[in-house]
C-alpha cells in the first residue's frame, strides 16, 4: 500500500504480520503496536519527543552488563514488574505472596551450608535467620533450595562494588528435612535504586523518590511446587508506602528482633547488638493436568 498516512498506518501495519506463524507473538506484536500508536495519537507526540525516547533507549540499553540491568529497573520503577509478576503468580489464600526479583539476582550464587555466614564480610549489623519452608497444610517442604540477596548497611549489592572479588550477603542453600533455613548475615537496610543512568534522570524529572525499604530477597524451589520469589520487609521502614518499585505487601513485612550483645543462635558471642529474622514461607504446589490427558507439571509463566 502506497501513501499511508496518519489515518491508516496503523491497519497496514497490523495487516503485514496477518501470516506470523506463532500465534502468540502475532497477539503480542499487534496489542503491542496498537497501543503505541494510539499513545502518539493521544499525545501528539513530536518528534523531537520521538527522538528523546529513542536516545532513552539506547542510553538504557548502554547501562546493561553483566551486573547491572537497567531496563529491569526501568520496568521495575514503572510498576511493569510487579503488574507481570502480580498476574502470573496468583495464589490460594495462605500462600506467601510473591513480589519482583529486582535487577541484582546474580545466577550460580555461592552455596553454604544451614548455619553458615553468608555475609561473607558486607558490612552491617549481624542478623540471624530462621526460616520454615511449608505446604498449605502445614508439612514442610524437604530439601527445597532457597537462594538469597540483599544490600549491605551502605546501601549496595555486592555486584554493585567495581573492586568486589568475592560475592556478599547472597548464597544458595538447602533445607533440611523439617524444611527449615537458617544463616548469618547482615541487618538490611533501606537503600535508593541507582539513580546515575536514565532510570535515575526519569525519576528526577517525574518527581519521585529512588528509596526501597529495607527487605531481604528469596528465591525457593522444590519439586512439585511454584516457584516462589519474594521479599521480607523490616517493619516500621519508612518506605515501606513508598517503594519505588511498588514491590512491598503486608503480608510480606514482619518483625526483626533486636538482641543485646551476647550469646547468638550460632552458638558463639556477639559483642554488638544483633537482630533476628523468623519468617514461614507457604509454598503453592504446583497444578498438574491429569485431567488433560497431560503429565506436564506446570510451573510458573516464567518458565515458558
Amino acid at each position: 500500500m502506497r501513501n499511508i498516512d496518519e489515518y491508516t498506518i496503523t491497519q497496514e501495519v497490523l495487516d503485514r504480520m496477518a501470516n506470523a506463524p506463532d500465534r502468540r507473538l502475532k497477539q503480542i506484536m499487534t496489542s503491542l503496536i496498537s497501543h503505541l500508536h494510539a499513545f502518539a495519537r493521544e499525545v501528539r507526540l513530536t518528534e523531537e519527543e520521538w527522538l528523546q525516547g529513542i536516545q532513552f533507549l539506547t542510553e538504557t540499553g548502554h547501562m546493561c552488563d553483566a551486573k547491572r540491568q537497567e531496563f529491569v529497573l526501568l520496568s521495575d520503577t514503572l510498576g511493569l514488574s510487579m503488574l507481570v509478576v502480580a498476574q502470573n503468580n496468583r495464589k490460594p489464600a495462605g500462600c506467601t505472596e510473591a513480589t519482583v526479583l529486582g535487577p541484582f539476582h546474580v545466577a550460580d550464587a555461592p552455596r553454604y551450608a544451614l548455619g553458615q555466614d553468608i555475609a561473607n564480610g558486607a558490612v552491617g549489623r549481624p542478623c540471624f535467620v530462621q526460616a520454615t519452608i511449608k505446604d498449605r497444610d502445614g508439612s514442610p517442604v524437604a530439601a527445597a533450595t532457597v537462594e538469597v540477596w540483599q544490600s549491605d548497611a551502605e546501601g549496595l549489592y555486592d555486584v554493585q562494588y567495581k573492586d568486589n572479588a568475592a560475592h556478599r550477603a547472597r548464597g544458595v542453600l538447602r533445607a533440611d528435612d523439617m524444611g527449615r533455613v537458617y544463616f548469618k548475615s547482615v541487618l538490611a537496610e533501606a537503600y535508593p535504586i541507582p539513580s546515575d543512568g536514565p532510570v535515575g534522570r526519569m525519576l528526577k524529572a517525574t518527581g519521585r523518590q529512588p528509596w526501597r525499604p529495607a527487605h531481604m530477597h528469596f528465591k525457593i524451589e522444590a519439586p512439585g511446587f511454584e516457584r516462589l520469589i519474594t521479599h521480607v520487609f523490616r517493619d516500621g521502614d519508612q518506605y515501606l508506602d513508598s517503594d519505588v518499585v511498588f514491590g512491598v505487601r503486608s503480608s510480606l513485612i514482619t518483625h526483626w528482633d533486636e538482641y543485646p550483645p551476647g550469646p547468638t543462635p550460632d552458638g558463639k558471642e556477639s559483642v554488638e547488638n544483633f537482630y533476628i529474622l523468623r519468617f514461614d514461607f507457604v509454598m503453592n504446589k504446583s497444578v498438574c493436568l491429569e485431567e488433560a490427558g497431560l503429565t506436564e507439571v506446570v510451573n510458573d509463566a516464567h518458565d515458558r
